[in-house]
């Protein structure tokens, strides 16, 4: 329960800061010189192209805080495909509130529903194979629970949240570490790690075989998967052989180069998860508009 109203606070931080933006100081000069006070309207907020919808959690936030007497209906939940021109949500209330609210409100649902479709997107290019599709940590500053949020919404599989809720050890990490001591320099890693933290998963990246080798031949529990940067297809297909006979409880996640034409030869491959960060730092905003009753 405290986790929830944790959540619940961070939001309605976010969204404040949003309103803020928008509305400044003098509030809607345009809607309070052209809108008579008490006018009250109902407002449709449709979809302008196809999609994955995430952001009604939000938009229902937005609403509370921005236009506390108005009334939102949504038509679809979060994680629901939408048609170009489908109705998502109703507003009913004082106009000028929804004028208020109108540009945030739109703006976070086409953002969020972009991550949800460009993932949605990924996860049917795969779909047969056994691979998910993960997301990274490129997300925009300020918004990554909600992009991670909006990857589930699309049928992805979260990653970690930030560097606080995993151990990864990167390329970066092991740069000064021989290859000949690079499975003793990772268990000397974790065990300090999980003294120190709770740890949601233990990933080493490697972008050699021999240093999947050294990885393979740890004793299982130490890591629990292997991120394989920017391996051809035909090197991830032998590795994937090389856990099955050695370490069939080991995951293997693939990255690099993955957009949507490569991802389904990568998913081909046997990996257990595909990271792409496009489906975060490059999906597109799907454009909603709202239209006055």
């Amino acid at each position: 329960m405290a986790g929830r109203s944790s959540s619940k606070a961070w939001l309605d931080a976010q969204v404040c800061a949003w309103l803020a933006e928008d509305l400044g100081i003098a509030g809607d000069v345009t809607s309070r010189a052209m809108v008579p006070a008490r006018a009250r309207a109902t407002a449709v907020v449709r979809a302008r192209g196809a999609g994955t919808l995430s952001g009604i959690v939000v938009a229902r936030r937005v609403v509370a805080l921005g236009a506390p007497g108005v009334r939102m209906r949504s038509r679809l939940a979060d994680g629901r495909p939408f048609r170009a021109g489908e109705a998502i949500l109703t507003l009913e209330g004082n106009l000028r509130s929804i004028l208020a609210i109108e540009r945030t409100l739109l703006n976070a649902l086409g953002r969020l529903s972009g991550v949800a479709t460009a993932t949605a997107d990924m996860v049917q290019r795969v779909r047969g194979t056994r691979a998910r599709i993960r997301d990274t940590r490129k997300t925009t500053p300020g918004l990554r629970r909600l992009e991670k949020a909006a990857v589930v919404h699309g049928g992805g599989t979260p990653h970690r949240q930030g560097l606080h809720d995993a151990f990864l050890c990167k390329d970066n990490h092991l740069a000064h570490v021989p290859v000949t001591r690079l499975a003793h320099a990772v268990e000397q890693g974790v065990r300090s790690a999980r003294r120190r933290n709770r740890l949601a998963f233990v990933m080493v990246e490697v972008d050699t075989v021999a240093q999947f080798e050294r990885i393979l031949a740890m004793p299982k529990g130490v890591v629990d998967a292997v991120l394989l940067d920017n391996m051809p297809p035909a090197t991830l297909r032998r590795l994937v052989r090389r856990r099955d006979l050695r370490a069939p409880w080991l995951q293997l996640e693939a990255s690099g180069g993955v957009r949507a034409g490569t991802v389904r030869g990568i998913a081909r491959t046997g990996v257990d998860f595909v990271s792409c960060g496009s489906i975060t730092h490059s999906a597109p905003q799907v454009d909603f508009g709202l239209d006055i009753g």
